[in-house]
């Protein structure tokens, strides 16, 4: 997606991308991070942020996981947090009866300096709350640990994941065209070969109406860090097939995973 700063444009495109993927046979979709507002500020989340469990956003979602009986990830979505100032930026997954059954908070927040010379930076922090726990959920397409953009940064986030038995990572993001220029694709295939994982990143791309450009490259990777599929640029989706049973032998055969030494 390319979202811009009119949430009821966003959700349309999101609708008719989620439409296209269902009637490509689709079962798990995985949207973008920000997908119904890319703002002026990070402080434009505050005025769309739902308590959990209820609002527009998340009932969007809801209808249409039920709608096309799919899994359907939703990105992120800026629901309360503990302080009024601030929000958290939730992954929500719901199931095909469209009911909520993991939620992530998105815990590494993007507080950089990019380029001083053209005044590109990021304060997350400045309106978002970070998170805390690990979340890996259980569904008949594979144990889905979830993560946010940012994130990609911190391996061991991941490696802790297997505590859970996790096969499919999820990456959705808003990941920048510099930074996405130079690291997007080598951090991703990173995450998928070191552990032995399916990743799915769904990632903003293009020329935003607030002015930011986003890298795209939407992409699926294989445990072994072949990309399946992607999407460079502008709105489109990319699917691909995952294999658990041909996951479960490479793991077997190639046993990194059990390799490793104690901490």
């Amino acid at each position: 997606m390319v979202s811009g700063e009119e949430v009821r444009d966003n959700l349309e495109t999101a609708a008719g991308l989620i439409r296209q993927a269902a009637g490509d046979q689709a079962k798990l979709l995985a949207l973008p991070e920000n997908f119904p507002l890319m703002g002026r500020s990070e402080h434009a989340r505050l005025a769309i942020r739902e308590t959990f469990g209820t609002g527009p956003l998340q009932d969007f979602l809801s209808t249409q996981a039920r709608q096309y009986g799919i899994w359907l990830l939703g990105g992120t979505i800026p629901l309360q947090a503990n302080r009024v100032d601030r929000v958290r930026a939730a992954s929500l997954l719901y199931n095909p009866d469209g009911e909520c059954i993991a939620r992530y908070d998105k815990m590494h927040l993007f507080d950089v300096f990019i380029d001083k010379e053209h005044r590109e930076s990021y304060n997350e922090s400045d309106a978002i709350e970070g998170g805390e726990s690990i979340v890996v959920a259980s569904t008949p397409i594979g144990n889905i640990g979830l993560s946010v953009c940012y994130d990609v940064r911190f391996p061991e986030l991941y490696r802790d994941m297997h505590s859970q038995a996790v096969q499919v990572i999820t990456v959705p993001s808003a990941f920048t065209a510099t930074t996405g220029k130079a690291h997007w694709e080598p951090l991703l295939r990173a995450r998928a070969i070191e552990n032995l994982c399916y990743v799915i990143a769904s990632n903003q791309g293009g020329r935003h109406s607030n002015g930011r450009e986003t890298w795209g490259h939407s992409m699926i990777i294989d445990p072994w860090g072949k990309i399946l599929a992607q999407v460079e640029q502008g709105p489109g989706f990319a699917c691909a097939d995952i294999d658990l049973e041909q996951q479960r032998t490479l793991r077997n055969d190639f046993p990194t995973l059990k390799h490793r030494k104690p901490d």
